[in-house]
């Protein structure tokens, strides 16, 4: 069996590090909006970190917004364009450090946006220091010794801080495997089709690999989510307000 590339993905070289998700990811992007037939409603906010390089990659209409401001940016699009798919792209840092009032705020208001959060703990794009999802006695730049909690707080989960909130899809996905790439897909197109429901805010956060800033191989980074960390980041669905009301 051959394989299409979704047509949104356009055919040229990325600026990504070897062994980023950030293909896979947008694969996904690209496969659902297909299956959805929403390919020309989609209008992506990203990042000025790593993922606003995707603006090379795929011919979706996309916004970079200021850094860790894509979620209020993309909330402004879907009220002036409430027909449209509105993706707000985001990194670990952005959404859970420098963006983190406005990723808070949007789940208080269950806004009707999703969220999509590639978690690599760190930050990449600035040369891979520790943010908030780094991992206990985690190397970085900036946690040359490891990362040392007694000092700056365990890791920041996000089902800890919306996870009783009233909003519509939580959910954590991971790419390390093709078993899990498509429990992700799944999980992805759940939270576009509860946005295009209008059901309100929808956050699934990947764990995604970053070979470049951990040190590791391609493969070993792989071997690292599933071995490191996933045992802090728990994969699953923790918020679906359909499940919960049927409960």
């Amino acid at each position: 069996m051959k394989y299409k590339s979704p047509e949104a993905i356009a055919k040229r070289p990325t600026l990504f590090c070897q062994g980023c998700a950030q293909g896979i990811i947008n694969r996904l992007i690209g496969e659902i909006m297909e299956e959805l037939d929403k390919v020309d409603k989609l209008i992506v906010t990203t990042d000025v970190a790593c993922g606003a390089m995707n603006v090379i990659v795929w011919d979706y209409d996309t916004i970079v917004g200021a850094h860790g401001r894509p979620l209020p940016t993309a909330l402004g699009v879907k009220k002036v364009r409430p027909d449209c798919v509105s993706l707000a792209h985001l990194g670990d840092g952005a959404a859970y450090n420098i963006g983190l009032a406005e990723t808070m705020h949007s789940a208080i208001r269950n806004d009707n946006v999703v969220a999509l959060v590639a978690n690599n703990c760190v930050f990449a794009m600035t040369g891979g220091q520790m943010s908030a999802t780094t991992l206990p006695g985690q190397r970085t730049p900036s946690t040359v010794n490891g990362r040392d909690c007694k000092a700056t707080g365990n890791p920041f989960r996000i089902e800890n801080a919306i996870g009783k909130l009233d909003i519509a899809y939580l959910a954590r996905g991971s790419v390390d495997s093709v078993k899990e790439i498509n429990k992700t897909k799944k999980m992805l197109k759940k939270a576009f089709e509860k946005h295009l429901a209008g059901e309100g805010f929808c956050l699934v956060e990947i764990l995604t690999p970053c070979p470049t800033n951990w040190g590791l191989s391609p493969l070993d980074s792989m071997k690292y989510i599933r071995e490191e960390v996933v045992p802090v980041y728990p994969l699953g669905e923790f918020v679906d307000r359909e499940e919960s009301t049927n409960a």
